[in-house]
């Protein structure tokens, strides 16, 4: 029988002027202290450029960012940079957290690795999954809708496809004085022409979806901007249910 998927998806990871991974940290805890698990295995590859030394100190430099925060929740995280059988680490894990950073990168690592198919099927049989930026993106059924800059070339544009969506993290409405490029609405439009059935959630800063079963909300402090191509685009407040975009 198929267990429950469980799941936070989170925009980012900071807010401007707050510590690291300070604004998710109660839905963090909450999150998983309903399972009872303390011990957490990090995906670390979107983060590239967090040493001066090369990947493998980017992704040392993050499993200790990541690690001082959790301790601080009464948790403890593993990365699986480290681990000699990556998919067996995924199917022995009592929960997963995917890492921000660019999400080209981390695609690439997991099709390099075949770790796609692992953690869709783990993550659909109850394995507690949570991402943020990247780490949400991945959850899609492709990176399409991201912001980063293709700084390696995956194996494939697929993702996860643990949702029927696709997310924008760090959503923003503003156009920047001066910039004559285009905003980030109408990025997502040409997304739209081109995969017109299809919905797209514009997560904005400090907001997150939790996922419990089939039942999915909105959290946080902004609301979401959902679009989808023949539709005027539609605002969600905080503590919305989305469970029809399952």
């Amino acid at each position: 029988m198929q267990m429950k998927k469980r799941m936070l998806l989170i925009s980012n990871s900071t807010n401007y002027g707050e510590d690291y991974l300070e604004w998710p940290r109660q839905y963090i805890k909450d999150f998983l202290n309903k399972t009872g698990i303390k011990r957490v295995l990090f995906i670390p590859y979107a983060g590239v450029a967090l040493s001066e030394n090369g990947i493998e100190e980017s992704y040392d430099a993050y499993e200790e960012r990541v690690n001082d925060v959790f301790r601080e929740m009464g948790f403890e995280i593993y990365s699986i940079h480290r681990e000699k059988d990556q998919a067996s680490a995924i199917r022995d894990a009592l929960a997963i957290a995917v890492g921000g950073g660019n999400t080209f990168h981390l695609v690439y690592m997991l099709h390099e690795l075949k770790l796609m198919k692992v953690i869709k099927e783990s993550v659909e049989n109850g394995l507690p999954f949570m991402g943020w930026s990247a780490g949400a993106n991945v959850a899609c059924p492709t990176m399409r809708t991201t912001n980063d800059m293709p700084i390696v070339e995956p194996e494939s544009l697929n993702c996860l496809q643990l949702v029927n969506f696709q997310i924008n993290p760090h959503y923003i409405d503003a156009t920047l004085e001066g910039h004559g490029g285009e905003s980030r609405e109408q990025r997502l439009e040409e997304f739209m022409v081109i995969n017109n059935n299809i919905y797209v959630a514009g997560l904005r800063e400090a907001t997150l979806l939790s996922i419990e079963d089939k039942n999915m909300e909105l959290l946080g402090s902004n609301p979401l901007r959902l679009f989808k191509f023949g539709h005027d685009p539609k605002e969600y407040k905080p503590d919305s249910n989305l469970s029809f975009l399952l």
